[in-house]
């Protein structure tokens, strides 16, 4: 392993070292669960995924820290765990909590690289940490394709109009305040025939090529850190018709486990707000099997769409000489609920809100585990530490997951004995894990939070406790080879017994249907201890 000391002076070895670095790719996709053909998916058309994933290492069992954009992309990209770092919600920066945390791309800056994102990479262009993550902006200049300003983000004009009256409509009845606490929000999803580059991720991906190609102009020798972001399979779900065209929607599955588990947490599920709060959804009831299968048509035709960028960007590796000097690695944020369980969205600590598509190719993998996939337990803070082994680079010290560099010369080694994620009761917050607002109380949202709250009392019975449910009240969930063990605790004191525990076999029941806490004490008991363990606790051994 070779270290650059930033303000040395550097001999001729070490800068023909560092120049030989591998360049990364850094590809990020939103709420996108592991709906891909790679991973068995029946259904999603994803030829570009599916091809990086023939060549390089697939994770079956890769789980995100938070399920929830920033609070998941704030650990990952900081190399610590969520409440380390004091970002359990949307809302609050990272940067204001850990002012001179160490990022992965500013890691890699002071480490030689040119870094560069384009997209959604961290939650949004305020938190996107710009000065201190970013050695350069992406090639605006170079652009030929102009951004698409269309209201909403929409092709198709009555969308546009759509959105328009939604968010009127919400101002008009709760205020001005209602379209930043979420509501009023336009159609969930557009088929318009329109090229790529007309919705956000298309121009992003023709924007993160012009950025590799003025890189590569201007500083062929450095290595360089390129992260795009797909915002899609994000709501709303806007995708060019020919996306839309590769399914059948007659063809289209739907979820077949439509109830939460059997004496499950009643604060464990959501309400569906997220899904809710879009134009024509409906605002309370279930969601029919019509409108169900046109949702998922959606969805699928967005990861289509995204599976297309990231194909055009390795085809422009290719294109730009630098292919075979690069590591690319996919990743998404959090899994999401199409159905599922009965809800619609991200926000839960179950298995299908929580695992996520992990792949990584390098240039050096050994031929005979290319293709390979491995059922490591692994985690998305576990990239930081990854990425800095492979490009030969020193880890900082506060890093809190651990390097799965070795799984790529043996994917079937013993590794991680439990892996962690974590939500603040899903049921009492908003979609973006933050406590309820009035706006929302008052919002046609006010129904169903009764309703939901009427259930976790009936359970709960004299554990509830509205401020400690609403504010206080934490998910941990702990995911082992066989089980998912989900604790729920008063997250200020945490050395209290828990008010509640869940327990899934995955053994025999792998979509999480009964929690069989209750009829197994002995085996919570031990499965406690080794949660208390953390994850410092469960790392593999005989590893750094």
């Amino acid at each position: 392993m070779v270290v650059t000391v930033i303000g040395c002076k550097e001999t001729k070895e070490a800068i023909e070292v560092k120049n030989s670095r591998s360049n990364i790719l850094f590809l990020a996709v939103d709420d996108l669960r592991p709906e891909i053909g790679a991973y068995g998916s029946d259904i999603a058309v994803t030829p570009n995924l599916d091809k990086l994933a023939a060549d390089g290492l697939l994770f079956n069992n890769a789980y995100c820290q938070e399920p929830i954009c920033s609070p998941s992309r704030a650990s990952l990209m900081t190399g610590a765990r969520p409440e380390t770092i004091n970002v359990i919600e949307n809302f609050t920066y990272f940067r204001d909590k850990n002012p001179d945390i160490l990022t992965l791309p500013q890691h890699f800056w002071a480490n030689g690289y040119e870094t560069v994102s384009t997209g959604k990479i961290y939650h949004n262009t305020k938190f996107g940490d710009a000065k201190l993550s970013w050695s350069r902006k992406p090639a605006y200049d170079k652009m030929t394709i102009e951004k698409s300003k269309a209201p909403g983000g929409y092709a198709l004009k009555e969308n546009q109009e759509f959105s328009k009256k939604s968010t009127a409509e919400v101002i008009a009845k709760y205020g001005e305040n209602a379209p930043r606490n979420g509501l009023g929000k336009g159609p969930a999803y557009e088929k318009a025939d329109v090229p790529d580059s007309f919705y956000e991720d298309g121009y992003n991906a023709e924007l993160a090529i012009a950025t590799l190609k003025d890189m590569l102009e201007k500083n062929p020798d450095k290595p360089f850190f390129l992260g795009m972001g797909m915002k899609k399979p994000h709501l709303n779900w806007m995708a060019p018709k020919k996306y839309w065209d590769m399914y059948d929607a007659s063809q289209i599955p739907l979820a077949t486990q439509t109830e939460g588990p059997k004496d499950g947490a009643a604060m464990g599920l959501h309400p569906s707000f997220e899904l809710r709060a879009r134009y024509g959804i409906p605002k309370k009831g279930p969601i029919d099997d019509e409108m169900a299968r046109t949702l998922k048509h959606a969805y699928l035709a967005c990861v289509s769409y995204i599976d297309a960028q990231i194909g055009v960007m390795i085809d422009a590796l290719e294109d730009a000489g630098v292919r075979d000097n690069t590591i690319i690695i996919v990743w998404s944020d959090h899994g999401w609920h199409l159905g599922d369980m009965g809800i619609w969205g991200k926000a839960t600590n179950y298995e299908i809100g929580t695992r996520v598509p992990l792949m990584i190719w390098t240039p050096d993998m050994a031929k005979e585990n290319r293709g390979k996939k491995t059922n490591a337990l692994v985690e998305l803070v576990d990239m930081y530490p990854t990425l800095c082994d492979l490009a030969g680079i020193q880890l900082p010290n506060h890093l809190e997951g651990q390097s799965f560099a070795p799984l790529l010369e043996n994917p079937k080694m013993n590794w991680k004995s439990a892996v962690f994620t974590q939500f603040p009761t899903p049921a009492l917050r908003e979609w973006a894990a933050n406590p309820l607002s009035q706006g929302m109380r008052e919002t046609y949202f006010g129904p169903l939070i009764e309703e939901v709250e009427a259930k976790i009392k009936d359970q709960q019975k004299e554990k509830w406790d509205r401020d400690l449910f609403e504010n206080r009240l934490m998910g941990y969930a702990m995911r082992t080879e066989q089980y998912r063990l989900i604790v729920w605790k008063d997250y200020t004191q945490p050395e209290k017994e828990p008010l509640f525990v869940e327990l899934y076999d995955h053994k025999t029941d792998p979509k999480e249907t009964v929690n069989v806490a209750k009829e197994n004490p002995e085996l919570v008991k031990k499965l406690l201890i080794q949660f208390n363990k953390g994850w410092k606790g469960n790392k593999a051994t005989g590893t750094k």
